[in-house]
């Protein structure tokens, strides 16, 4: 029998229903209809789900895999193919789809019948249709979440040894191949080390960790990434273009979310929106209301009540969503993903006019980013956190939930720990005068003297004033929560001269190109003097955290060197020095007295006995 279909030979019968690779739906056009003959009889009206129809069936389909696209393109164009692939992803990125295409590739034979390994196969040939079809014999699928056994791989083993009926390469899919058992891995380990030239091996799983290292160093892996939430609001927009219906932005962008990075996911509650709808447009409330989620909008208002401390509107807002059928411990789960928003939205700047985000969360998470604090957003997550666990454990999830909102609003107005900490620091001040601000305050570091009458303020310390260097601009930094600035202060920043209130420095290519700005307007509000910061172009100092880190490995060498640690070292292999503490250091591991060389001496060591004492030959159990 010829490896391949002659001119003499008949066609392939006609499909008998849908294959598993529909239309193409390209990353960049409108997806085109389908080229196959209309089906006759009942099976004429036959629906097929948008997950089967749009089903990529080309390199150029896949979305958000453009690693594993690169490598698969240079390795066919180089003919430096491997013989087992291991592509591994969460669910519906396309795993299977990808080793479809590769047994394409690898069998596709041009329109002309003389064609080789292609990464664009052509989709016309009797093998491409055969295996769109689904029906090529030297393509064989098998599901290891049903066949875990040896003697089912064996099966597999023993086809290996026979040469492909039609095709230029017999192609092994096994499908949740974490699912064998460790004796069918075993008796795989073989054959896949050492497979004939005509046989191709692609292996897919979703738990790449159960899968022995084994059978991981014979194969070539393929990471499949989770699709952005952009790039699937795009995809299914592009799918509804192509189906007809309308659909506003904010319900495919709700419907990506959903999907959790699933291609497949996303098109199934695609279609159940489309199919909802009757027609009619696909909306942001009618996603919600079949996600049973609170709407987008909903879930913004419920953050801004809870972080302004408005308790009653926020039991409001849960009523109203209770009412519609939303589950509240989803909506907390809403509000946890919601502050990682407004998070990356303060911290990034960059994320406002990025597309990465909708337009809800890029004009109003701005514009709420900006009115809340990142110590307020911190605390916000770590109770939603540890608040989302709680629900899972209470008998009444609603009253659960509305507990853990409640506690949201009542410390909306609280300072943060920090603020609190130096408050307590403070000594307290005599009683201010009645009605003065500080009387009339919220009294958060007031506190009653003993008998009840006269009012002891603690003051909230100024920062400080006297800055002798540049280490006590940083620790200001520090001291006024600004912490983004603190950090590239810390690491990417050379001082080259300091001279009050001039300082000029170095940053690195990675620090803000505002640095400059920030830090002499932060100098210039705690200090009431205006400073001049000079970018410079020499070379300067090291960082402050490169200084710490060399100033610890000193004292650590030093540490070393003393004939106590040696002998410790010696009568125990394996002990290592893991920290030197030593009192006389600041915050970022220098010296407190900034006069004191960088490389210190030897550190204060425990009078266990003295250096040149002898030793004593003891026998320890």
């Amino acid at each position: 029998m010829p490896d391949l279909l002659g001119e003499d030979d008949p066609p392939p019968p006609p499909p008998d229903g849908p294959g598993l690779f529909g239309e193409t739906l390209s990353a960049h056009a409108a997806p085109t209809p389908s080229a196959e003959p209309p089906l006759a009889g009942p099976e004429a009206v036959a629906y097929r789900v948008l997950a089967r129809k749009y089903r990529p069936a080309n390199l150029d389909d896949l979305i958000g895999q453009d690693a594993t696209v690169r490598i698969l393109r240079s390795a066919f164009a180089l003919n430096r193919i491997a013989h087992a692939f291991m592509l591994t992803g969460v669910r519906g990125v396309g795993k299977t789809t990808t080793a479809r295409i590769i047994a394409r590739a690898l069998n596709c034979i041009g329109p002309d019948g003389t064609g080789g390994p292609t990464p664009d196969p052509c989709g016309v040939c009797a093998n491409c249709r055969a295996i769109l079809a689904d029906r090529h014999p030297d393509v064989i699928e098998m599901d290891a979440a049903s066949r875990t056994g040896v003697d089912d791989v064996r099966e597999i083993i023993e086809a290996t040894r026979f040469r492909p009926m039609q095709a230029r390469t017999k192609v092994f899919i096994v499908d949740e191949i974490h699912m064998l058992s460790r004796h069918a891995f075993n008796a795989l380990l073989k054959t896949l080390e050492e497979p004939p030239p005509h046989v191709k091996f692609v292996f897919a799983t979703t738990e790449i960790r159960k899968v022995p290292v084994t059978v991981l160093s014979r194969c070539q892996r393929f990471d499949l990434r989770r699709i952005p939430v952009a790039m699937l609001a795009a995809h299914f927009d592009k799918v509804a273009r192509a189906e007809a219906v309308a659909a506003e932005p904010e319900a495919l962008a709700a419907i990506a979310r959903a999907a959790d990075g699933s291609v497949r996911d996303g098109l199934s509650l695609l279609d159940q929106a489309i199919a909802q709808g009757d027609g009619a447009a696909i909306t942001a409330a009618r996603v919600a209301d079949m996600l049973g989620v609170a709407d987008r909008g909903q879930v913004f208002d419920l953050m801004e009540a809870v972080l302004e401390g408005r308790t009653a509107d926020a039991l409001n807002l849960t009523d109203r969503a209770h009412e519609l059928g939303v589950d509240l411990g989803v909506l907390l789960g809403d509000l946890l993903e919601l502050t990682h928003t407004l998070s990356r939205l303060k911290t990034v700047p960059a994320l406002r006019t990025s597309h990465e985000l909708a337009e809800l969360e890029r004009v109003r998470g701005a514009a709420l980013a900006d009115r809340v604090g990142i110590p307020a957003l911190g605390r916000t997550w770590q109770m939603l956190l540890k608040g989302t666990a709680e629900i899972e454990a209470a008998p009444d999830r609603r009253a659960a939930a509305e507990m853990i909102l409640i506690r949201l609003c009542h410390i909306a107005d609280l300072p943060p720990p920090g603020e609190l900490v130096r408050r307590l620091q403070m000594p307290p001040t005599s009683a201010p005068a009645p009605g003065s601000p500080v009387a009339a305050g919220s009294g958060g570091g007031a506190r009653a003297a003993a008998g009840g009458a006269a009012l002891v303020v603690a003051a909230v310390p100024d920062a400080p004033l006297h800055l002798a260097g540049f280490r006590d601009v940083v620790a200001l930094a520090a001291a006024e929560r600004e912490a983004v600035l603190h950090g590239h202060l810390l690491h990417s920043v050379h001082l080259v001269r300091w001279a009050p209130p001039v300082i000029e420095l170095r940053p690195e290519p990675d620090a803000p190109r505002d640095l400059a700005q920030r830090l002499a307007a932060l100098l210039q509000t705690t200090t009431g003097t205006r400073w001049t910061i000079v970018l410079s172009t020499e070379a300067g100092a090291q960082t402050l955290a490169r200084q710490g880190l060399d100033a610890d490995a000193a004292r650590r060498q030093t540490a070393a060197e003393h004939p106590l640690v040696k002998a410790i070292l010696t009568t125990f292999p394996g002990a290592r020095i893991e920290a030197v503490r030593d009192p006389g250091v600041d915050d970022y591991g220098l010296p407190a007295d900034k006069s004191a060389p960088i490389p210190l001496g030897e550190p204060d060591m425990p009078d266990f006995a003295p250096v040149d004492a002898d030793r004593a030959d003891l026998d320890i159990d």
